[in-house]
């Protein structure tokens, strides 16, 4: 598995010093990881990134329209997937780069869809088939079912639920712009589903975010000491439905955009104590990770959860990501 060293390449927010991390935060997270690296990727601009939409056109075709005013650079575990950069336009002896890459007419069309990074990984990580039956527990705005449904080739069907009509709205527009015919939009509680027999299902809980502060720095007034265990509560109750709606021998991903423990490794040590069915499986992917956490703030997890994929925003100048896959055996 190859490892690359990574730099900084988004631009530092203005005035960063103006961005306050509570005391209880800086402590917790200095035991986690390099909080200075954590605070520098934390404070600099989240590089801007796409996921060509292949159920409408190539990749090729994508490069070939974009390419004369915008630099794309692959990114590594997604091979759909493009880093993207304004070349500049230069006005007045001034280099101008746009950013309003979601105002491009290709996205309009459905040709790409504007996606971060990391976020693709989850869907790659389940690998849903053609043909096959497949959850979303929770689906909105759509990033992620329209990736599993490009992947399935328009065959099969994404049962892609949410819980609020407002953001149910946005997963219409997002479905129907990327040309999915395989999708079936419901809006239910997650542990309320009661159909089965899915081949494989994504739980991309909801979660407090601290791996994504450097696109909502309100999660950063939000945290506090209590906020994970929490969530945490709610996470768990999602995890043990879904995996009673999958089928024997099927693949169930859990994933959150955070940092903490009690909503990543903790979820999954409780979960596999009420599970003698569940396994964890290797995530083999071309990417830096850094180590699962196996023992924190007086909590020791099952050593099987070193197979989890731990992204701090450090590891690959992106969102920081925590990824599980599991099966059911």
């Amino acid at each position: 598995m190859a490892e690359r060293k990574t730099t900084v390449t988004s631009e530092n927010m203005p005035n960063p010093e103006k961005f306050t991390f509570k005391d209880a935060f800086i402590d917790r997270y200095s035991k986690l990881t390099d909080f200075g690296a954590f605070k520098r990727y934390s404070l600099s601009f989240l590089r801007k990134s796409i996921r060509v939409n292949t159920t409408k056109i190539t990749v090729e075709e994508v490069r070939k329209r974009l390419e004369k005013t915008w630099i794309l650079e692959p990114i590594p575990w997604c091979r759909e997937g493009f880093w993207i950069e304004h070349r500049g336009t230069e006005i007045e002896g001034k280099i101008h780069k746009r950013r309003d890459i979601g105002n491009l007419r290709e996205h309009a069309l459905g040709y790409f869809y504007v996606q971060e990074a990391a976020s693709m990984i989850p869907p790659i990580v389940l690998d849903p088939k053609p043909g096959e039956k497949i959850l979303d527990m929770c689906a909105s705005p759509g990033s992620k079912t329209t990736q599993m449904g490009q992947m399935m080739e328009n065959k099969g069907i994404v049962v892609a639920n949410d819980i609020s009509a407002d953001r149910l709205a946005a997963l219409g527009v997002n479905i129907q712009r990327c040309g999915l015919v395989n999708a079936v939009i419901t809006k239910s509680m997650g542990y309320n589903i009661r159909e089965g027999g899915f081949d494989r299902i994504l739980v991309d809980a909801p979660c407090s975010g601290t791996g994504t502060i450097r696109k909502s720095l309100k999660t950063l007034e939000m945290w506090n000491p209590n906020l994970g265990k929490k969530l945490a509560s709610q996470q768990r109750k999602l995890l043990q439905h879904a995996f009673t709606l999958l089928k024997e021998g099927g693949t169930l991903v859990y994933s959150t955009c955070t940092m903490e423990p009690d909503e990543d490794e903790g979820v999954i040590d409780w979960f596999l104590k009420q599970n003698k069915d569940a396994k964890l499986e290797e995530i083999k992917l071309d990417i830096k990770r850094s180590d699962a956490v196996l023992e924190f703030d007086g909590e020791k997890y099952n050593p099987e959860i070193k197979k989890c994929l731990r992204l701090w925003p450090q590891d690959n100048d992106t969102e920081g990501f925590f990824v599980t896959k599991i099966r059911k055996i």
